[in-house]
């Protein structure tokens, strides 16, 4: 069998627009194989037509040489294709094991769970507890989690969407060795990344699909980081620098601030400090599920602070509101999109409204100027290429990608001295990645402070001059990223190294 899964001049429209436009493309067995292309490219309405979540308007696909036609993911999960979805469908009230038998279709009553579990763990170096409470898990073994439930379906193809996005280094490590091994094993694997890098390391073959269309196919170990997103993007990158580091003041001071959470799987924040100054650009790394939502909450203004915890401008801010904050300058991108930084039955025209302060250009006394709304909505959109029909698309409309770069646009246009924001390239393209981080130094050449969170380690060292590592609710002290810099922020995210 020469091919594994072959897709033939596949089309899917949504109206006029062609998510899918044609396409073709093969995959070996034993293979792992790349599938790559910006925000809105069609990755994933393509990757829904084979899980049959969709079904083509056009076209064929041929599974092990026969006609294949899934109508429901039950249908493609037992021809033997599994997915482990960028963010996890896990019950944090319940065990290992009892995630894993709600996520399989066929049960049987005889079967020792806790016995194949074990087993597939240790073939493939997949690491966990089966009576462990996922709440208690961090996100690199939820994701071991997910990968033990498709593996139990002894899948012969395994996608995986954005599987690195949440994980640290030593994480991403562990998990090319298993995917290496099972692929060594038979099983092909369809890999879908923004981080090309990774995909450069661990693919030898790849798809790149631009505007609905395929427009390349390569092996990604013969081009560097930048070829790739190039031929994703269709243009050249910019390549980022910032123009002159000039510090000012300190404008943003977080002293000895310590939480409990609320929540029951949630993290206890103790003793944060942190100084930001003006023109600076401050990271804090650290993998998800380490303080980031409770320090985000105190940060934004949606709990409020100890006195004196939380100082702009010299003026005691922990107390005020999101809005008030927004009245001195302070603007925030919150990690989560729908529901938290946009609502989504609101058209985009009107989300832009969300985060104006009292005073602008949008509205006068108290009424709306539709007319600057309209304008200031479609250079957002213009500035920062979103993909989207028109302004007044719902935000719920957008992919992804395309809303987070309207979020981010939406703050950086109203040119706040502050800007916190978490995870700001979260699942956009490289290209968008570029230009979003393009704004961001920008905005600090112009004088302006931005802390930025995230996950992500290579944003922050490509972007911020100073580093912290919050681990366990506790922030380090700033890196010395000139003394092996990189190898303390792992050790410090993964917590083998003391605060």
């Amino acid at each position: 069998m020469k091919y594994q899964l072959e897709i033939q001049n596949i089309t899917k429209s949504y109206g006029d627009l062609k998510a899918n436009d044609d396409i073709s493309l093969s995959i070996k067995p034993a293979s792992i194989h790349a599938l790559l292309g910006e925000n809105g490219a069609g990755k994933s309405t393509l990757v829904k037509v084979i899980y049959g979540s969709l079904q083509a308007d056009s076209g064929q696909m041929q599974w092990c040489g026969e006609g294949y036609s899934p109508k429901s993911p039950f249908e493609a999960r037992e021809q033997g294709i599994a997915m482990v979805f960028q963010h996890f469908s896990l019950f944090e009230s319940l065990t290992v094991a009892e995630n894993i038998i709600l996520g399989l279709d066929d049960i049987g009553l005889d079967t020792d769970f806790t016995e194949q579990i074990i087993k597939y763990s240790k073939q493939y170096g997949l690491d966990i507890n089966p009576q462990q409470v996922v709440g208690d898990l961090s996100v690199g073994a939820r994701q071991r989690v997910e990968i033990i439930r498709c593996l139990m379906q002894n899948p012969k193809l395994l996608i995986m969407d954005e599987p690195t996005s949440v994980l640290t280094p030593q994480e991403v490590t562990d998990l090319f060795i298993t995917l290496r091994k099972l692929a060594e094993d038979g099983c092909a694997i369809l890999y879908i990344s923004h981080k090309l890098e990774e995909v450069r390391q661990l693919c030898s073959e790849a798809t790149i699909l631009r505007g609905g269309q395929l427009v390349q196919n390569c092996n990604p170990q013969d081009h560097n980081k930048q070829e790739l997103a190039e031929m994703m993007i269709g243009k050249k990158l910019v390549q980022l620098a910032r123009s002159n580091i000039t510090t000012g003041q300190d404008i943003f001071s977080i002293n000895n601030l310590s939480r409990k959470s609320e929540d029951m799987f949630g993290v206890d924040l103790h003793d944060i400090s942190l100084t930001i100054k003006q023109g600076s650009i401050v990271g804090i790394a650290g993998v998800a599920g380490n303080g980031q939502d409770e320090l985000m909450e105190l940060l934004i203004g949606e709990v409020e602070a100890p006195a004196d915890s939380l100082i702009f401008k010299g003026e005691d801010v922990g107390r005020l509101n999101p809005h008030q904050r927004r009245q001195l300058s302070m603007f925030f991108i919150p990690e989560e999109r729908l529901g938290h930084g946009a609502v989504p039955d609101m058209g985009l025209h009107e989300n832009m409204l969300l985060s104006r302060p009292q005073k602008s250009e949008m509205t006068n006394y108290g009424v709306i100027n539709w007319q600057n709304v309209e304008k200031l909505t479609q250079q957002v959109i213009d500035d920062f290429k979103v993909q989207t029909q028109s302004s007044k698309m719902l935000a719920k409309s957008l992919s992804g990608g395309n809303l987070q770069k309207f979020m981010v646009g939406r703050e950086l246009i109203q040119n706040p001295e502050l800007l916190i924001v978490s995870q700001p390239t979260w699942g956009v393209d490289a290209g968008s990645e570029n230009n979003i981080h393009q704004s961001l130094i920008a905005l600090a050449d112009q004088g302006s402070a931005i802390l930025i969170i995230s996950q992500d380690l290579d944003e922050i060292l490509t972007l911020c001059e100073q580093v912290h590592v919050l681990s366990e609710g506790s922030l380090s002290a700033a890196v010395d990223m000139e003394d092996n810099g990189l190898e303390k922020i792992s050790n410090l995210m993964v917590g083998s190294e003391k605060q």
